[in-house]
């Protein structure tokens, strides 16, 4: 009797503990779904001085319709901050080198990274640079931010409360530094200066030339009327050591700039061609045009309407910053390509001996500027951080750094972090303390026409773009924007080949390209124009833009599928925009293929499956076949087994797909596929059957023995990370958004991979988040859709559904709110 009350106690107590756990947690469920936007009714709010309407269509994407200007602004930034507030939060924190801050020690790095450039002290600046219009509409902007978080009664989104804190209120500076940390992120020429240098101690010039090819003579130009005797297309020699007045011996010491992770993804990126009258079905422009870049979740981009008496303004924007980035004004239309110019080098400088607070230079010893940051870490006590200057710039931190410096420099460090030996400063472009971009992106929104446009684009100085412009005129043109700086000779033919010596004053900048004379072009005859990160001028431009142009493959596809139909209308752009094709896999097939099927001896079943479904394919890289994976596969190895062997430790700098490279070495410079490290001589076949074999095994291992049953989509999905909430148990992955997708590195659709990742080597991680096409006869037809969704909340509906339809190359339409009203309406009243 005893046990069976006893029991009877237990099970109802238990069932009261689940009942009551069950309602705590739905409770905090109900509590953090609080962290959702409001979408209908009204607020009353100050900062306004008109009633301001925000109707939101089913999948989120706001039009805000305004009295004024400086209204209209104000609901973009309280729409931005319903929708995206972390996205904007993290944006703050890591131009301002504030990370460290909320998440701890292991972010001090990035924060140390962020001081020693002191983008948020230039984003400060730029404010004092703006028009009073331009300053206005800032102003307005972050009275929007900060009506919303001051009238915001619920939950914050989750981040906030996994990492325990508000957020402050924001400041105009919040809104500037966006551009800065673009301009660095584009800009990665001086890692390629840093791996370059390295090498010198391995390889042959020879040998170095061959890893970095130049720009194929058959290949695109942008603008090829402008044409490569100044654009460093040459192969030049490299200098010895006497010529270049330094020691460019480089010991094992350096390993630890080995062991800093890869790239995550490729500088160039994105597409854009637009179209003249003449090649469309309406007789009026097209404009297309799909950035590329590094996924997350949420997307970077956020698509939204603005409508007031003085303009009409649709596309794509920036949380965090009030103006749009691309899209249309109603008159014109742009898009945008990273130019994957030359905008930064490094400079080894000398302190001087007698004095270690001052550096050599060629007029004399200066005196290094100094600056003191304090960052805060939480959980730990605060750092201090001290920046040193030099006319170049900002000298870089970390021992590979300073290691680096004295090794090329000839002289020992004396101490770890090298204040008394040789140190490294680095000089960019989007380092400069008048930078005016943000007053660009204000005049792009209401230039009418083409000198208009131009005007605006006198503004923008990095990153280095490339503007695609068509107008309801039917005019069509492109603009090459940003500065390029012009540097002194130097030891070296190729400028920003290698890192500088900063005592001597060669390669030294004095000055940058004016912006009358960067490319650019009105109405070319050809009735077309298009860039996808590829060469921009050839023969006889007279400036050195850079030398590092993405591979044509990307460019050539377009311009085939240009040619194959006379005339084009917005759905057969939108089919460029998502077509698979890879170009590099069709010219690397036939070699590879018949150096492995010039192998004796026999076969193993699986290879000769998988040489069998290779030498039928075409080269689309569809998520549903096969093909593209063993290609791929076999593709990675091949790279490694071939110049692995030379490259040694710094192999994961530079190891990629590199098919320029594999296509070389597999016909005029045969060389590199002898293993240095073996006595026997390895030909180029044993190397590429090696790599298939490797590839299949990989394969075999993931996906099971059946070769017809590998789908490419298996391994390459398409996937966005939050990076706070992907480290939550649990809710990290359910608010993660993956999803399997075609496409590859060389494809017009692109699907970057990093081949370093040995866990997820062909994971989709950097492509295009967003697709526009601008109809120019009409602009309220035009298309647009984005990865994800518009909310970064993962509790809301619009966090990842706009993924299957931007997967599958469906879009979009943002014209005026229909007839019958949007799916929301919220009204913003001035108190």
């Amino acid at each position: 009797m005893r046990t069976r009350r006893f029991w009877r106690w237990t099970g109802a107590t238990l069932a009261i503990l689940i009942l009551a756990a069950f309602f705590v947690a739905a409770g905090g469920w109900l509590w953090l779904r609080t962290s959702l936007p409001r979408l209908d009714g009204s607020i009353t709010v100050a900062g306004i001085k008109h009633r301001v309407e925000i109707h939101r269509d089913g999948h989120g994407v706001p039009t805000i319709r305004a009295k004024s200007t400086l209204d209209a602004y104000f609901a973009l930034g309280f729409v931005h901050a319903q929708d995206r507030l972390w996205q904007m939060e993290s944006i703050r924190r890591l131009g301002a080198g504030r990370l460290a801050e909320v998440l701890g020690p292991r972010l001090l790095a990035i924060d140390r990274r962020m001081r020693t450039l002191g983008l948020y002290h230039m984003a400060t600046a730029t404010l004092d640079l703006l028009s009073a219009d331009a300053r206005g509409v800032v102003d307005a902007y972050t009275a929007g931010v900060n009506a919303y978080l001051t009238g915001h009664d619920g939950a914050w989104p989750l981040q906030f409360h996994v990492l325990g804190f508000r957020p402050e209120p924001w400041r105009p500076a919040d809104s500037m530094v966006w551009s800065k940390l673009m301009a660095t992120r584009l800009a990665r020429n001086s890692r390629t200066e840093m791996l370059r240098a390295r090498l010198m101690d391995r390889l042959t010039p020879k040998q170095i030339m061959a890893l970095w090819p130049p720009y194929p003579d058959d290949a695109p130009i942008t603008l090829a009327a402008l044409a490569p005797d100044a654009s460093g297309e040459a192969s030049p020699t490299m200098p010895s050591a006497a010529t270049a007045q330094v020691d460019w011996n480089i010991d094992a010491a350096l390993d630890a700039l080995a062991r800093q992770p890869a790239p995550e993804a490729p500088p160039e990126a994105s597409n854009s061609w637009v179209l003249a009258g003449k090649h469309t079905v309406s007789g009026a422009p097209i404009l297309a045009n799909d950035p590329h870049l590094r996924f997350a979740a949420p997307n970077i981009w956020y698509l939204a309407r603005i409508e007031t008496p003085e303009f009409t303004l649709t596309g794509a924007t920036a949380p965090s910053v009030p103006f749009h980035i691309l899209g249309h004004n109603g008159r014109i239309a742009w898009g945008l390509t990273n130019a994957g110019s030359d905008t930064e080098d490094l400079f080894i400088e000398r302190p001087d001996p007698k004095d270690p607070g001052r550096y050599l230079t060629p007029a004399g010893s200066q005196p290094f500027t100094l600056r003191r940051e304090v960052i805060r870490v939480r959980g730990a006590e605060p750092v201090i951080h001290v920046v040193r200057g030099t006319r170049h710039g900002p000298v870089l931190g970390g021992r590979a750094a300073a290691v680096l410096a004295g090794r090329l420099g000839g002289k020992e460090l004396a101490t770890e972090n090298g204040d008394n030996g040789d140190v490294l400063a680095y000089a960019s472009a989007a380092l400069r303390p008048d930078d005016r971009t943000p007053e660009a992106f204000f005049r792009l929104a209401r230039a009418a026409d083409w000198s208009g446009f131009v005007a605006a684009l006198k503004n923008f100085q990095g990153p280095h773009q490339n503007f695609v412009y068509g107008d309801v005129h039917g005019n069509i043109g492109f603009y090459s924007a940003g500065r390029v700086p012009v540097r002194k000779p130097g030891p070296h033919p190729v400028p920003g080949w290698l890192p500088g010596i900063g005592w001597t004053g060669a390669g030294d900048w004095i000055g940058f390209i004016p912006f009358t004379e960067m490319p650019h072009r009105l109405n070319p005859p050809s009735g077309r124009i298009v860039n996808a990160n590829h060469r921009i001028a050839g023969n006889g431009y007279p400036h050195f833009l850079g030398r590092d142009w993405a591979p044509p493959y990307r460019a050539r596809r377009i311009h085939q599928l240009l040619d194959a139909t006379p005339r084009h209308s917005l759905d057969s752009v939108a089919r460029i925009q998502m077509d698979v094709v890879s170009l590099a896999a069709r010219d690397l097939l036939a070699p590879m293929l018949g150096e492995v099927l010039s192998l004796q001896g026999r076969q193993t079943q699986m290879t000769s499956r998988a040489l069998g479904l290779l030498k039928q394919w075409d080269g689309v890289m569809d998520r549903r076949r096969p093909e593209p994976l063993i290609f791929s596969a076999w593709l990675r190895h091949a790279n490694r087994l071939i110049y692995g062997d030379e490259l040694g430790p710094d192999l994961y700098r530079y190891w990629g797909l590199r098919p320029l490279v594999v296509k070389a070495m597999l016909s005029t410079d045969r060389g590199w596929c002898d293993d240095i490290s073996t006595t026997a001589a390895e030909t180029c076949g044993q190397r590429l059957g090696a790599a298939l074999d490797r590839a299949l095994g990989d394969l075999s291992a993931a996906y099971g023995p059946n070769i017809e049953d590998w789908r490419w989509g298996d391994a390459h999905r398409a996937w966005f990370r939050p990076r706070v909430l992907s480290r939550v148990p649990y809710f990290g992955k359910y608010a993660e958004i993956s999803i399997a997708s075609s496409g590859s590195n060389f494809t017009v659709n692109r699907g970057t991979s990093r081949i370093t990742d040995s866990r997820a080597p062909f994971r989709h991680i950097h492509g295009p988040g967003l697709r526009a096409i601008y109809d120019l006869g009409n602009l309220d037809r035009s298309k647009f859709i984005t990865a994800t969704g518009q909310s970064g909340n993962p509790l809301s509906n619009h966090y990842r559904d706009l993924n299957p339809r931007w997967r599958d190359g469906e879009y979009l339409t943002m014209g005026p709110v229909p007839q019958g009203g949007a799916r929301h309406k919220l009204v913003l009243k001035p108190r």
